[in-house]
């Protein structure tokens, strides 16, 4: 037995004998936490900064020239159908824009009835007045957006429709873990409980998987005090946090109950699933955790604080898997593999009478077959991901029981969807001839619907131009004359000595899409080789890892393909409450990669590292293939079906980017623990025999040497591997 198995054995055989003392630390743990969270946490926001891109620095340029104009905008939509001009509706609306002005931060507010501003649509009913905000959107205070909508309510009417729209109240629109959380735990249970049969181990995972999400948020939130972390955090967070806490309990209350039904006492039997699948938790956790945190390559703020909260989720719960679960199991006892009131102990498992190893003798007689149908599977599910898009949903995605879909709507209708997502067009250095140059070119441009007047600061030297897209924000076609915009129009336009930005929300989108398409293939590079070198160390073979970044990235291609199927295609997409397709949110196939590269190395390390233990024994690779596959097939499989209901839960959330992301994450655990892990993985071993355990001998010695199956090899085993190196030399 190697050190780090030593030290996990006795560290699970501690937290048994000191059982009570590590519950009551964490309970303390805890609390502590708790009190922080409360006082340090300062809530999510919707921070868009992406350094060094253009639509940043034409913020920056605003900031230092034209202060006034820096922040974002809301819009405030009527709709009347006597028309808004109407004497009685007239009335309700320029007192609510009065006092609008008045809330903190506001700087500007725009009448619908007068200005080069105004807004009205052409038969007189519907109109919109923006409300100019200090702070762009992701700082304005939460209260002074609450408080614009409660004027908003109250001048809302049977004669008169109000809404709010634009990148504020979008900003605004937070929400944290909710029902999906509940429905992941009551699916969980139910799962357990047909595995187990029995109360007690079924309430292990459940109770150290909230307990690592309640420490989790309070460390998450906390971090707001310091960070600004995305709206999105606390859903994606309660999604992973949920998911792995449950996986990685489960596999080691398993093995937990594995030793004590084969004579071992509780302790033993705690210190021996420490030292083996608890070891492979900390594997796999860690591939994840290094995955996640790999999101700051990507050089935007957020999206690296993302990939950081959803990484301390994880972290948490591995070290709760490997701390308080021992204590519980220790407090649990015997109970653990008691089934119903008399006690009785289910018998040790026959694995050759078991299904499962009927199914690994039929992969071990037809390899070529079960590789031939599961790699087209794979592809086939694939071929969508070809058309992927990246991008931004818009307000037009959002639930129509929002403002701000209602407003889009309205918007939409009276004004052409580009009125939604207005470019701005900042301008340094232009004479009012120039200017006048550069709007009469931005004008003509393929795709502009209209451009406004310019809007000049008091020292004369910075412009804005409001540019209004003939399409929708998330559309193709406006990613396109943005980078027309930047390319082409506004250079020749603009002349010596004048600088010119193409700024604003839609713009801050599109840019962000474009960093992360950039920088995605160092991230892929990243991940894989990582992974390739950590399960190279951990399992003394170049074609195991090499075989798992293979069927990893066939597994995640094919989830990317249902997501662009369903959300961008518009396959069945009403089975996902949506209503409306659009580009895949830019950030979400990277985070998806980060999470399932990681949860698909907890499958293999689990998998595979029980075939090496078969192997390490008997040097049989068929025979081993078979009982690993049995050995671990029913856990694997109720793992992944934990993880697949609790992700396809988070498909009911209404913010769209998370119901992308639950669906991605259940297609892809559901792929890699069907087709992947009991159908590909054992026709490619099979295939490679005693080949999948070959290492060249100096890169033996250079590797340190750290063993997850904690088993020495036989002289079988030693003499299969010595005859696959022979042959390779």
């Amino acid at each position: 037995m190697g050190r780090q198995d030593a030290l996990l054995e006795r560290w699970g055989r501690f937290s048994v004998r000191k059982r009570w003392w590590v519950i009551g630390g964490w309970v303390l743990v805890l609390a502590l936490l708790g009190i922080a969270a409360r006082s340090l946490a300062e809530g999510t926001v919707n921070s868009l900064d992406i350094p060094g891109a253009e639509s940043q620095e034409a913020v920056e340029v605003l900031e230092a020239s034209f202060p006034e104009r820096s922040g974002d905008y809301g819009d405030i939509v009527f709709r009347a159908q006597g028309g808004i001009s109407e004497p009685g509706t007239r009335a309700s609306i320029e007192p609510l824009l009065t006092r609008v002005a008045e809330v903190p931060e506001v700087v500007a507010v725009s009448s619908p009835y007068q200005g080069t501003g105004a807004m009205v649509s052409a038969d007189g009913t519907t109109g919109i007045a923006r409300v100019q905000f200090s702070e762009g959107a992701d700082a304005v205070s939460a209260a002074s957006v609450e408080e614009v909508e409660r004027l908003i309510e109250s001048a809302r009417s049977e004669a008169l429709q109000v809404e709010f729209g634009g990148p504020v109240p979008a900003g605004q629109e937070r929400e944290g873990p909710n029902e999906s959380t509940v429905l992941g735990l009551i699916a969980a249970l139910i799962i357990l409980l047909i595995l187990f049969r029995t109360l007690v181990p079924t309430a292990l995972p459940l109770v150290t998987a909230i307990s690592g999400l309640a420490a989790g948020f309070a460390i998450v939130f906390a971090m707001t005090a310091v960070v600004d972390l995305s709206k999105f955090a606390p859903n994606i967070g309660a999604m992973i946090g949920l998911g792995v806490g449950v996986d990685y309990a489960l596999f080691i209350v398993a093995r937990h109950r594995e030793q004590v039904l084969a004579g071992h006492t509780i302790e033993e039997a705690a210190g021996i699933a420490l030292a083996t699948a608890g070891k492979s938790v900390l594997f796999a956790g860690g591939v994840v955790v290094t995955s996640l945190l790999g999101l700051f390559l990507m050089g935007i703020p957020f999206v690296g604080w993302l990939g950081a909260a959803a990484a301390i989720m994880v972290a948490v719960a591995v070290v709760v898997a490997m701390t308080l679960l021992p204590a519980l199991l220790g407090v649990a006892g015997r109970t653990v593999v008691h089934l119903g009131r008399r006690r009785q102990e289910p018998a040790p498992a026959n694995h050759e009478a078991s299904s499962w190893y009927r199914l690994g003798h039929a992969i071990m007689r037809r390899p070529y077959l079960f590789l031939g149908a599961s790699t087209f599977i794979l592809v086939a599910l694939s071929i969508p991901v070809l058309d992927l898009r990246l991008g931004s949903a818009d307000a037009g995605n959002n639930p129509t029981s929002t403002t701000t879909r209602r407003a889009y709507d309205i918007v939409s209708e009276e004004f052409g969807p580009g009125a939604n997502g207005p470019l701005m067009v900042v301008v340094q250095g232009a004479s009012p001839d120039g200017l006048a140059r550069i709007r009469e070119a931005v004008a003509a441009a393929e795709n502009v619907a209209a451009v406004s007047e310019p809007m000049v600061n008091e020292k004369g030297d910075t412009a804005i131009l409001a540019v209004t897209p003939g399409t929708a924000p998330q559309d193709e076609a406006t990613t396109g004359l943005v980078h027309l915009l930047r390319d082409d129009v506004l250079p020749a336009a603009a002349g010596e000595g004048v600088t010119t930005y193409v700024g604003g929300t839609t713009a801050r989108y599109i840019d962000i899409a474009d960093r992360i398409g950039e920088r995605l293939p160092l991230f892929f590079a990243l991940v894989i080789g990582i992974s390739f070198v950590l399960l190279m160390v951990v399992f003394r073979s170049l074609l195991i890892p090499l075989k798992a970044a293979l069927m990893n990235l066939l597994s995640i291609g094919a989830a990317y393909g249902v997501i662009v199927a369903v959300f961008q295609w518009g396959w069945a997409l009403e089975l996902t409450g949506a209503d409306r397709t659009g580009p895949v949110e830019s950030f979400l196939p990277m985070m998806l990669f980060a999470v399932l590269f990681g949860l698909s190395m907890d499958y293999e390390v689990f998998l595979v590292s029980r075939i090496r233990e078969e192997f390490l024994h008997s040097g049989d690779n068929a025979r081993s293939v078979a009982r690993g596959l049995t050995s671990t097939a029913s856990v694997i499989t109720a793992a992944a079906t934990i993880m697949i209901v609790v992700f396809l839960s988070f498909v009911m959330n209404d913010q769209r980017v998370v119901k992308e992301f639950g669906l991605g994450l259940a297609v892809a655990v559901f792929i890699d623990a069907t087709v992947v892990r009991l159908l590909l993985v054992p026709a490619t071993m099979e295939l490679m025999g005693s080949w999948n355990w070959w290492l060249p001998g100096w890169l033996d010695r250079l590797l340190p040497r750290i063993s997850i199956e904690g088993a020495e090899p036989g002289p079988a085993a030693v003499a299969a591997t010595a005859g696959a190196s022979a042959n390779g030399r």
